[in-house]
């Protein structure tokens, strides 16, 4: 989940910065250019009022008029060389007063000619368009006019380089992008520390839900820290998995106390048929219907109990050979085997290792290869085989049996459930749900198949990761 909710949190917060880097950028950049246009007026002014001198001096006929023009132009090299500025003084004819450098024109451009416009009206130039740091040849271009007794007479205009301007606000920038990236590192661990705190109770909460899932019912929720509503929703878990535990405890006991209570009045009544069976004639039908009968119930209450005790049993996992212990099981069943002429066998990997409880793994192999036999005739051959595959150790348990159709391979497993074609075949029907108990408590699984051409394929998977580090 934090791999959703994080990206998404920077996503969010990335947004947030650029929102505001992108307008502080552009705002650095017009302060700058700004300064240099408000420099350039004030340039522009002082040239102007010595312009004036000179256009007075030329209106009214005095001598010295060439003179002055002289030290204006001096004037004008001077700041042109020290400032590298373009300047001009021109008259309302376009025709220039005084320029530096000698050769420079105003640019032949519609914004140039309607800044001087502008400036012949009265007015300063609109400010310029915005140069950005990436316009090498960018120049900025800003025109005053030249007032003498309430009438334009003539327009100051500057073109100053760009250089130092660009490189002040693209020092700027990175000084804006440097605060950006600090601040997003800081932004992201806050994220990190954020969603941490937020899903750490999620997260244990999801691991006692799976807990519970596999079996081990004293999972539990250490509601102590992250949001209020999730320690809330922690401590409604752990109360529902309280209740869930006292009625599966109720269930289990009733269970084992039920058979265990019942074996005692049933050994009496199976001892008083022994010992009516003395009054009656030898070989009478009742009798040993009713001693079938007698001794099924008595291994049905056997059974429940095994289930109960499975079911309540707390698995002690750790790391097993699970080659070694199906061959152990193998070797125990193999005389029972031979008994009924069943070839079993055993093959696949010698060394796969599993996390499991080795006495639940093994009682639960155990009845799975009991149940293989049972069904398999003469001549046949039931197959163990131990394999890995991805995280699961797999032992699987192949018979050659009359199988199962898909109907009822859906309800194999079920307590007390058996096929209508097997009722003469001697069992409960909890076998095998034995064994998916067993396997549960260690977070184990069985699995049921068709093993064609005929026969039932039964997969016990154990995991082989710790639960620590799984």
């Amino acid at each position: 989940m934090r791999a959703r909710l994080l990206p998404l949190l920077v996503v969010l917060m990335a947004g947030v910065l650029l929102a505001l880097g992108f307008p502080l950028a552009v705002s650095l950049a017009a302060a700058q250019q700004q300064r240099v246009v408000v420099d350039r007026i004030d340039d522009s002014a002082r040239f102007a009022a010595l312009a004036q001198f000179v256009i007075d001096a030329e209106g009214s006929g005095a001598t010295g008029a060439d003179e002055r023009r002289d030290t204006l132009q001096l004037e004008l090299a001077r700041y042109q060389e020290l400032y590298g500025i373009r300047v001009g003084i021109f008259y309302r004819d376009d025709n220039a007063m005084v320029r530096a450098p000698g050769w420079w024109q105003l640019p032949d451009s519609g914004e140039a000619r309607r800044s001087f416009e502008e400036a012949l009206a009265g007015r300063r130039s609109h400010d310029p368009g915005q140069v950005w740091p990436w316009q090498v040849d960018g120049r900025l271009l800003v025109v005053s006019p030249v007032v003498l007794d309430g009438d334009v007479v003539a327009v100051v205009a500057t073109e100053s380089p760009t250089d130092q301007m660009r490189a002040r606000i693209l020092h700027g920038w990175l000084l804006i992008a440097a605060g950006l990236a600090a601040a997003m590192l800081a932004a992201f661990g806050a994220a990190l520390r954020l969603t941490g705190w937020v899903l750490k109770p999620v997260r244990t909460l999801d691991a006692a839900a799976h807990g519970i899932a596999t079996g081990r019912m004293n999972s539990r929720v250490a509601a102590a820290s992250g949001p209020p509503e999730l320690r809330r929703l922690a401590r409604s878990f752990n109360e529902m998995a309280d209740n869930v535990e006292e009625v599966l405890e109720q269930q289990r006991a009733f269970v084992a106390d039920a058979s265990h209570q019942l074996r005692n009045p049933l050994a009496a009544l199976l001892l008083r048929i022994e010992l009516l069976a003395l009054e009656l004639p030898e070989g009478n039908e009742e009798i040993a219907s009713v001693r079938t009968e007698g001794k099924r119930l008595a291994q049905v209450l056997d059974d429940l109990l095994d289930l109960a005790l499975a079911e309540h049993a707390s698995a002690e996992i750790k790391l097993t050979d699970i080659g070694a212990l199906a061959a152990e099981r193998v070797a125990a069943w193999r005389p029972y085997a031979e008994e009924k002429g069943v070839r079993l066998s055993e093959t696949g990997r010698s060394a796969v290792t599993g996390w499991a409880d080795p006495i639940a793994l093994s009682s639960a192999l155990d009845a799975v290869i009991d149940n293989a036999l049972k069904f398999t005739p003469a001549g046949e051959e039931v197959e163990v085989s131990v394999s890995a595959e991805g995280s699961s150790a797999l032992v699987v348990v192949a018979d050659r049996g009359p199988g199962l159709t898909e109907e009822e391979l859906l309800r194999v497993g079920d307590r007390f459930w058996r096929s209508g074609r097997h009722q003469n075949v001697k069992g409960s029907g909890l076998g095998l749900s034995i064994s998916r108990a067993l396997l549960a408590t260690g977070g184990g699984t069985i699995s049921y198949a068709k093993n064609p051409p005929h026969g039932l394929r039964v997969t016990v998977a154990v995991p082989r990761t710790g639960p620590d580090t799984g």
